[in-house]
């Protein structure tokens, strides 16, 4: 996909400020998107915009710190975008954190508690706040980042793979409701599941150069996988689990 693929598409990156996050924000800005990114972290946020801004050869790349963990926040945050630019195109959900354990029998419930809040909730924030949205545009897509532990949970990942499958079964609720929204007409908005491994990422490289890091999805081929979205009919991609890494 060359520049100009995204021309004119609006699209919300929600935790811009991570390895994965700047990488599609560099990604979608080289694509020809206007580029709105939120993360809880404003100087990382920052250098993500900054660093997009620059590959991107002056693209249209902001920034802004958005709790969402509130829903009210994130509704706001999607009516301002959809104000300030007259459209919302996708959302990019890239919020993460990961939590486990030596064993089944070790699991701390404390750990779902948290990532209950940053895979599930965030996740149900901005569905929610942007669904409207992306049903009002020719080619609105909500991609949801996963991970293969969804589909096949390890003993030590319980809460992780637990919160990751609530994550997706949300997710292909929405693009149920793209789909019935379709009618007839057929649909133009999609809600589709990017499935990972895990990322890498250089400085993950830098500190472990031994390291084979066998199956992992690197951050700027998820990037580009995250732009082809948008290159594949909504029909061929709404309600999907897209692979990057071997199926379970």
């Amino acid at each position: 996909m060359g520049n100009g693929a995204l021309s004119g598409a609006v699209i919300a990156v929600a935790g811009a400020g991570g390895p994965a996050g700047r990488a599609a924000l560099i990604r979608l800005a080289e694509a020809g998107a206007v580029v709105v990114g939120s993360d809880n972290n404003p100087e990382r946020l920052a250098e993500a915009v900054d660093a997009a801004r620059y590959a991107g050869g002056g693209a249209t790349v902001t920034g802004e710190t958005v709790d969402l963990l509130d829903l009210g926040s994130t509704r706001e945050w999607a009516a301002r975008i959809e104000k300030d630019h007259g459209r919302v195109d996708g959302v990019v959900h890239l919020v993460g954190g990961w939590r486990g354990s030596a064993s089944f029998a070790e699991t701390d419930l404390a750990d779902w508690d948290l990532l209950e809040k940053l895979l599930i909730r965030t996740v149900q924030h901005t569905s929610l706040a942007f669904h409207e949205g992306l049903q009002r545009s020719d080619r609105g897509r909500y991609v949801l980042i996963s991970a293969a532990g969804a589909t096949k949970p390890t003993a030590g990942n319980a809460a992780y793979s637990a919160a990751k499958a609530a994550a997706e079964a949300w997710t292909l609720a929405m693009a149920d409701a793209f789909r019935k929204a379709g009618g007839e007409q057929g649909i133009t908005s999609a809600a589709a599941i990017l499935v990972v491994k895990a990322l890498v990422h250089d400085a993950m490289r830098a500190e472990r150069p031994n390291a084979k890091f066998a199956g992992f999805t690197d951050v700027t081929d998820l990037a580009e996988a995250v732009v082809g979205v948008w290159s594949r009919p909504a029909a061929e991609v709404n309600g999907n689990r897209l692979w990057l890494t071997e199926k379970p």
